[in-house]
């Protein structure tokens, strides 16, 4: 198991990649600390990883990231519960309006901006001064493939991400010293909830419908397939484990061969 009683938090838990990377943290023996806006949320994820027979410490505080005092309350009582904190996956986002950026609404810029920059750096300083006291630990970025290969429609969201990864690189260097690493993981297309409404949402643009579209963005990926979110969830876990502990501020691509930078 690459986390066995590791405290690890995981922010953005929800349907898709944000549930999936809690039950994969269970599967790795992670002692958890889950996070999301709703309270419902939180019990269904908490229903997955029992309905595999784990039994994990899982502790869930509902959190808005946006909200710098709701951050300093989880991590407090992260640290009450467990004692330390071994590593964080920044996962919550908000994806903003799709919109070409000579029509978007810049309010939903910054609303996207508030959560996917400010918010997951409210959450990460709030977990700094515990790393910094027990000696080190893992802060994993999800990020986007948007950032790298332009989407129509998505410069809201693209742009908050290419913040992110800036702030990330900055990250890296000034906590290598601490022995804090902070790598960030570039998801691309990936197959669950969110990207099964898109392509239901999307299906009148296709002769063929949903299944037409999914198939015009599989001839995009070198492996044939869109990536399952669950296999997506399995690279963070890496970059949160000892298994990575010569990386930090590396971008790793998770995107079935889509984006291949060179």
């Amino acid at each position: 198991m690459l986390l066995k009683d590791k405290v690890v938090i995981v922010s953005g838990i929800g349907p898709g990649l944000g549930g999936e990377l809690a039950l994969e943290a269970a599967r790795q023996g992670a002692k958890l600390v889950i996070a999301a806006r709703t309270p419902e949320k939180l019990d269904g994820s908490e229903e997955e990883i029992r309905a595999e027979g784990m039994d994990n410490p899982v502790l869930k505080v509902p959190t808005d990231i946006a909200d710098r005092a709701q951050c300093d309350a989880l991590v407090e009582k992260a640290l009450a519960e467990y004692g330390r904190i071994d590593a964080l996956i920044n996962s919550a986002y908000n994806p903003g309006a799709f919109a070409p950026i000579e029509s978007a609404d810049i309010d939903g810029w910054r609303a996207a901006m508030d959560v996917n920059l400010f918010g997951t750096m409210h959450l990460t300083q709030a977990c700094i001064p515990a790393m910094k006291e027990q000696g080190g630990g893992a802060i994993v970025m999800i990020n986007s493939m948007v950032t790298r290969q332009p989407m129509a429609t998505q410069g809201g969201y693209a742009a908050s991400k290419a913040a992110l990864s800036a702030a990330t690189a900055h990250l890296a260097l000034e906590l290598g010293p601490y022995n804090i690493r902070v790598n960030s993981a570039y998801m691309g297309w990936m197959w669950g909830p969110p990207v099964e409404f898109y392509m239901e949402m999307m299906k009148d643009t296709h002769p063929e419908g949903a299944a037409g579209v999914k198939a015009e963005v599989e001839k995009g990926i070198p492996t044939g397939a869109i990536p399952d979110d669950a296999d997506c969830a399995k690279v963070a876990m890496f970059l949160a484990s000892d298994y990575s502990c010569a990386m930090t501020g590396a971008q790793v691509d998770v995107n079935g061969g889509e984006h291949m930078p060179h």
